[in-house]
């Protein structure tokens, strides 16, 4: 009888720990997806900030040569 009692001690904890390997497994899988995920977002979050501030340099640009076309033609219209 305490064979059987064992037998079957031993095959719950076996089966337990198959399952349990196999949650791991999965779960590594998953934090390698995550991992991944994270850094197509972290490049795709780079490449949008670096473009994002090449359009501000540009734009800050244009606008500071119409000030300054502004300021000339202020200063010609002044001196006239």
């Amino acid at each position: 009888m305490r064979k059987i009692v064992l037998a079957a001690a031993v095959a719950a904890s076996a089966l337990g720990l198959a399952a349990c390997s196999e949650t791991a497994d999965s779960a590594a899988e998953t934090a390698d997806a995550m991992a991944a995920d994270a850094e197509a977002n972290t490049d795709a979050m780079v490449e949008a900030t670096d473009e994002a501030a090449a359009e501000a340099a540009d734009a800050t640009a244009e606008a500071v040569d119409g000030a300054v076309e502004a300021a000339e033609e202020a200063a010609a219209e002044v001196a006239e």
